[in-house]
């Protein structure tokens, strides 16, 4: 608990087996209450190590994509009791030593979510961001900023904290099962009139660490696009859509969804 409030984890994993230990380890655990994996149905050994470590570990039957298993995550989060649920990728690309910072700004703070921005200190392409990440992600931001009548350094990052008001509200079960689910997330957020606080994150690209290919990264863009533009003209009530609908689908921590699996801890987790 801290401050009186439950702290989640919740590590949407695919292929993490390289990385996911040393992740793990620098979670504060004296501030974490819980630390639940999601596995979308890796063909390596990220499931048996998730298990090994003593992790609530889910697993998804057949592949779901990005937003199927960050969907997956937030209902397990808010079963769980969760006040405040941090995303954190496996692969160790961003720190998890900021996690205490982030979940203050929420439970001590003015913010409903935090956001870890890579471009915030200027730090990208010193860890290693490729150029061509670094431009799309500047010029993505900058339309969406104009678009969805915001301020943020960047859409992008893979690394958030959300209160759970902000699970319970979205209408997330709208958004896409693919990589652009993190930003129909976020036009969520900023439609419904949450506060975002953004913090500074150094993050590291290396081998292990999760990418997507130039052809993804083209219809991730096309769709971040789409999403800002959706927003925009809602807003101005020129048109309507399912994601920006207050009754539309919603998680629902009482199910049991029929796709996953829930797996015990291996017996020798220490």
């Amino acid at each position: 608990m801290f401050h009186g409030n439950k702290i989640v984890v919740v590590m949407p994993a695919y292929n993490a087996a390289k990385t996911i230990e040393q992740t793990t380890a620098e979670i504060p655990l004296d501030l974490v209450d819980e630390i639940v994996v999601t596995d979308d149905a890796s063909r390596d050994e990220t499931v048996d190590i998730a298990r090994k470590l003593g992790l609530r570990t889910l697993v998804h039957k057949q592949n779901r994509g990005y937003g199927g298993n960050q969907k997956t995550c937030y209902t397990e989060a808010l079963r769980l009791g969760a006040d405040v649920t941090v995303m954190l990728h496996p692969d160790y690309q961003y720190s998890p030593r900021l996690i205490p910072a982030m979940i203050t700004m929420i439970t001590d703070g003015p913010f409903d979510a935090v956001l870890g921005s890579r471009i915030l200190g200027g730090s990208a392409r010193q860890g290693g961001m490729p150029l061509y990440k670094y431009v799309a992600n500047r010029g993505l931001t900058a339309a969406q900023n104009a678009l969805c009548d915001a301020k943020l350094s960047e859409y992008h990052t893979g690394y958030r904290a959300f209160s759970r008001r902000i699970l319970e509200t979205l209408p997330l079960l709208e958004n896409s099962d693919d990589f652009v689910f993190d930003n129909q997330m976020l036009a969520q957020i900023l439609f419904s009139g949450f506060s975002i606080g953004e913090i500074s994150c150094p993050a590291a690209y290396f081998e292990e660490a999760s990418s997507i290919n130039f052809r993804r990264s083209v219809r991730y863009g096309l769709g971040v696009l789409q999403t800002a533009t959706q927003f925009f003209l809602q807003k101005r009530g020129l048109a309507s859509y399912p994601i920006f609908d207050a009754e539309g689908r919603r998680l629902d921590p009482g199910s049991e969804p029929e796709h996953v699996s829930v797996l015990p801890a291996a017996a020798d987790a220490t």
